[in-house]
């Protein structure tokens, strides 16, 4: 244990001196507050709870009757032959063991009461661990440790506890439990499951803005996109215009050369004729 303190002070030394020059920003969360404040937790392990003293008793009248079985054995060692005494010790180790075990199955560090309470614990812990990594990440925390972990804090301000933050996050998804406590406590929670309350107005109004504003957004592409087929058309149909206009000026221009020639040869053809005749009528 003091070398696990020695270690996170060396740790913060290290880091303080590294992030001098912009502050180092700590903070902390107590699990064990948290899991006290969420209901669920609170019901689970109240159910718990009552399997394990169930557990218990049934322990409890297992060792009565090996109890009675030795006084049993005992009382009657004296009328019995050696046989029979060691059957009846045997029987009693055999229920001894048997005892062992279901002790082990229940409360061993492999046992029912113990993963029980991770599969318990375990959703709630991931969820603490994410809202935890949003909050390390927005509001730029260096450190933020577990209280009820195995790290010892010495001395830690008020002012640095998150769980309260992490608790009013957990509660939109997460009903927060009523505390066996102070009143100071139920207002406390009270101000929590209101605050996300809040929270999932705020949310849903957002939700809605966000919604008015895609559909803002659709019917201005909508709009866009009716003006840019629109304009698409207009091309299309300008293109086509010049490409019959192109080919009308085309058509003309042939003709016009076709004609052009047509006159150009009747003129030689002529020329050709009265030339003929003019020699035809010197010759003559």
């Amino acid at each position: 244990m003091k070398t696990k303190v020695l270690l996170v002070i060396v740790a913060l030394s290290v880091s303080v001196c590294a992030w001098a020059q912009r502050g180092v920003r700590i903070a902390y969360v107590d699990m064990e507050y948290i899991l006290e404040n969420v209901e669920e937790y609170q019901q689970a392990s109240d159910q718990l709870e009552a399997k394990a003293q169930k557990w218990k008793l049934q322990i409890e009248q297992k060792q009565a009757v090996i109890d009675q079985m030795k006084k049993d054995l005992q009382a009657e060692k004296v009328l019995l032959t050696d046989e029979l005494v060691a059957e009846r010790q045997e029987e009693i180790q055999i229920k001894e063991k048997e005892l062992i075990d279901y002790q082990q199955d229940r409360f061993g560090p492999n046992g029912d009461l113990v993963l029980q309470k991770q599969m318990l614990i375990r959703p709630i812990q991931d969820q603490v661990f994410a809202e935890v990594q949003k909050l390390g990440t927005n509001k730029k925390y260096d450190f933020i440790f577990d209280k009820s972990a195995d790290v010892v804090m010495l001395y830690s301000q008020k002012r640095h506890d998150i769980s309260d933050q992490v608790l009013r996050a957990i509660s939109r998804t997460r009903k927060l439990a009523k505390p066996k406590g102070k009143k100071t406590d139920q207002n406390r929670i009270d101000r929590l499951n209101a605050e996300a309350a809040e929270d999932e107005m705020t949310d849903a109004m957002k939700e809605r803005s966000d919604r008015a504003k895609q559909a803002q957004d659709a019917k201005a592409k909508t709009a866009e996109e009716r003006r840019a087929q629109q304009l698409k058309l207009r091309e299309e149909r300008k293109k086509a215009y010049e490409e019959r206009r192109k080919k009308l000026l085309e058509e003309r221009e042939a003709k016009r050369k076709a004609k052009l020639e047509e006159r150009e040869k009747a003129k030689k053809d002529n020329e050709k004729e009265d030339s003929d005749d003019s020699k035809e009528s010197t010759g003559n």
